[in-house]
């Protein structure tokens, strides 16, 4: 039998035989378990400390020993030696064993169930080739063949399109009151599903089905959950807060919590041993957090609930009139409208649902998956995500990997950031490397390897750093990922091509990390130091053509090009053709190597603004404003400004887009900043006068200049004790609303003074106005001067 398929869990056990690692894969002809039964746990020691290494581990545990043909990777002239123990707790034991008689130990930290797969470069799809057995209802393989998926990571869309996975969207309620399970829903293709605590109704839905108590609840959503069988279960916070708590409810009344495939229990990490980061391990399926899956996809919002991205997403948001107190409404709707609150508990599964629909955020879990051959629910990672694609070749080029050294505190230098010149321009247009750091990387051949290979000829790199023409990994890596992410885009995946951009752009940001079992300042500063080199020169580049670049960062540089509008595209377009050709002939005479350098032409900003710093004539940094024009419409584009930031009122970032809206029209902008001067006085625009914040710390970790969303937060809570409410602020990670009155800040929901409007006008306007004005010479107080006198 062959079958080919995704690989959703994958989980080793101690056995008194020895390791067993498990595989579960989503193929077109249903799940599959894959067993391998006998499998070894490996760690490497130097050789010439065997013979000590022996005498610690002798009469302690059982393993074997084999010569490899691998070396230390930072003693090229070391070989090393394999041991090999019958299972990862006997593995643990000897790494610390060893490391308590200070005898270094080599890749002794990779899970097993990742080394069996990352040693045969099996990264997310997998081919496997065995006799089929039935122990139940699950089709299960015992020490199948396993290779790598012919159809790979770029064909998994079309799986999916396929039908190849069967997704659910899950959701519970709860009483806050009595820390009870109220309902528990769940959404999917042709599903809809709600249980709840209660009475039957004689008009309910047909999704509805109630039960008579928490327990029954709980026992047939879990025997109802197993016949639907999902291969991926998605949510909102769905492990932190519907798993865990599931989990507790169960524990509680002595219910298993068997949630994964065959019956499995869910299986919990947590990371560190602490309980702030926690992992769900659910043996056949997968679980897939959109807030997670999100912000892996560089997804910004200003708050990550489920009310505002579904809000910013999809237009429309949950099913409660007030969602700061839903919990009580909640317990309101479960007493008097359980009908409602099945739709609301239903609801909410939709909203993931369709935010994950719209985002692709399965095929972008997948595709991940299959490039990097971590876990589609893992979060972060992009150090693994190094190993797993790093290591395998490492080793083919006769090394381990050295231990990681995480006391290590010496960082690299950052992205080059050139002075920028002030002012208000026309024609500004924007020439963008793309990919620097990877297109570095490629072309300078910075890369563990070659930094250690000294034979041969060398490519110079940075703080006496130099790397190998004929022998390294990293480049390659990312040539390979290049031209996927070129097929992708042909192919019009946008999942995949956001998946690759990520990946080739973390690893700069892996080198550098101490984190890294690589890490080397030499490598990070290679790549950093070589940008500072190539954005001063191209900016020379650029001037000697006769352009003037205004500003520059990191990978882009602005370029201001004094000309008819219809002239600057043509223009910006060949000064790219003449940087590329420039830097392809500059490297091949120096150094001999081929550039895979590219710069492209971005963005024409027909009106661009730079400020100057606040309080000086230097201008800014990473701070703009610029309107692009495509002939049939326009919009403006902020960076580093008010308008951008969630920490500034909705008035004032209204204010800033109207006003440059207005300055980039040629508009007059004196009598509109006057108007809304006395709008805001006039008690007009109160409804934009809230400003929110998050709350990153706990409120008692705040002692010593407590800022105002924190002294806003704590009057809500003290307003919420007087009411017999529990405190909503009081352990930090969410946000506050509030607005600045005549006695400081207060919270939205709980004001009672009167708006300070000198504060928003000084604060919130001021600062915004006499960006633009100063270059006029004025500023808004002396526009408003007479109306700031009443205020």
């Amino acid at each position: 039998m062959i079958a080919s398929g995704l690989i959703l869990s994958r989980h080793w056990q101690d056995t008194g035989e020895g390791q067993l690692l498990e595989f579960w894969l989503a193929t077109q002809a249903g799940p599959l378990r894959v067993q391998l039964e006998g499998q070894e746990s490996v760690l490497f020691v130097p050789a010439d400390r065997l013979k000590p290494a022996g005498k610690v581990l002798q009469g302690q545990l059982n393993y074997r020993q084999r010569e490899v043909d691998l070396r230390c990777f930072q003693q090229s002239d070391q070989p090393v030696v394999a041991l090999y123990f019958r299972n990862q707790r006997d593995l643990g034991l000897a790494r610390a064993l060893l490391q308590q008689h200070s005898i270094q130990v080599y890749e002794s930290d990779i899970r097993p169930t990742d080394r069996y797969l990352m040693e045969r470069f099996i990264r997310g799809a997998a081919e496997v080739e065995g006799d089929i057995q039935n122990p139940g209802e699950f089709r299960s393989v015992l020490n199948p063949h396993m290779k790598p998926a012919r159809a790979g990571a770029e064909n998994v869309a079309v799986s999916l399109a396929d039908g190849l996975l069967k997704v659910v969207s899950l959701d519970i309620e709860t009483s806050m009151a009595r820390q009870v399970v109220l309902s528990v829903a769940i959404y999917g293709h042709g599903i809809e599903k709600v249980f709840m605590q209660g009475e039957d109704l004689e008009n309910g839905p047909g999704y509805l089905e109630f039960l008579p108590d928490e327990k029954s609840l709980l026992c047939r959503f879990l025997s109802w959950f197993q016949a639907l069988d999902p291969d991926v279960i998605i949510g909102w916070s769905v492990v932190n807060f519907d798993l865990k708590y599931l989990q507790d409810r169960c524990d509680a009344l002595g219910i298993p919590f068997n949630l994964g495939r065959d019956t499995s229990p869910v299986r919990w990490r947590f990371l560190d041993q602490g309980q702030q980061r926690v992992f769900a391990v659910v043996p056949g399926r997968v679980v897939l957090d959109g807030i997670e899956l999100l912000r892996t996809a560089t997804y910004s919002f200003e708050s990550f609930s489920l009310e505002n991205v579904s809000r910013e997403l999809l237009g429309r948001g949950k099913l409660v009139e007030d969602v700061d107190s839903r919990a009580h409404e909640i317990e309101a709707m479960h007493r008097s409208d359980p009908a409602a609150l099945a739709r609301y508990n239903l609801e909410d599964c939709v909203l993931v649902w369709d935010i994950f629909d719209q985002t692709d955020l399965i095929a972008f879990a997948v595709q991940r998956a299959c490039l990097t051959g971590l876990e589609m629910d893992r979060q972060g990672g992009s150090v693994a995500a190094f190993d797993f694609l790093y290591l395998p070749r490492l080793h083919r080029a006769g090394y381990v990997a050295p231990v990681v050294d995480a006391d290590s505190v010496t960082h690299s230098p950052g992205g080059y950031v050139l002075d920028s010149v002030p002012g208000i321009y026309e024609h500004v247009v924007v020439l963008d490397f793309k990919s620097l750091y990877p297109s570095i990387i490629r072309t300078f051949h910075v890369d563990p390897l070659a930094m250690v290979e000294d034979e041969g000829e060398q490519i110079p790199g940075f703080l006496g750093a130099s790397f190998s023409k004929e022998r390294f990994i990293l480049p390659t890596i990312i040539e390979e990922l290049w031209a996927a992410r070129d097929r992708a885009r042909q192919a019009g995946d946008a999942p995949g091509s956001q998946a690759i951009k990520i990946i080739m752009n973390s690893f700069y940001g892996v080198l550098g990390t101490p984190g890294c079992r690589f890490f080397d300042p030499r490598l990070a500063s290679s790549i950093t130091m070589r940008g500072h080199e190539i954005l001063q020169q191209t900016r020379d580049l650029i001037e000697a053509a006769g352009y003037r670049v205004i500003y520059g960062d990191t990978d882009s540089v602005f370029v201001l090009m004094d000309m008819a509008r219809e002239e600057v595209e043509v223009a910006a377009a060949a000064l790219a053709v003449h940087l590329n050709q420039w830097w392809r002939d500059s490297l091949r005479q120096k150094y001999d190597i081929e550039s895979f350098l590219e710069i492209e032409f971005e963005t024409h900003f027909t009106r661009f603004f730079m400020p100057t710093v606040r309080g000086s004539d230097k201008g800014s940094k990473k701070r703009y404003a610029g309107m692009v024009d495509n002939g049939r419409e326009q919009h403006l584009v902020f960076k580093g400004l008010e308008s951008v930031r969630s920490d500034w009122s909705p008035l004032a970032r209204k204010f800033q887009q109207e006003l440059f809206q207005r300055i980039f029209t040629d508009q007059p902008v004196e009598d509109y900043v006057r108007s809304v001067v006395s709008a805001v006085g006039n008690g007009e625009l109160d409804d934009q006068l809230v400003l929110r914040r998050r709350l990153r710390r706990k409120l008692d970790d705040y002692v010593r200049n407590v800022p105002p969303h924190v002294r806003a937060a704590r009057a809500a809570d003290r307003e919420r004790n007087r009411q017999g409410l529990p405190p909503q602020y009081q352990q930090g990670g969410g946000w506050i609303e509030y607005v600045m009155t005549v006695n400081g800040p207060e919270p939205l929901r709980y004001q009672r003074s009167s708006l300070d409007y000198g504060f928003y006008i000084d604060r919130q306007l001021a600062p915004i106005a006499d960006a633009v004005l100063g270059f006029s010479q004025t500023t808004l107080a002396e526009l408003t001067d007479k109306q700031l006198g009443l205020f």
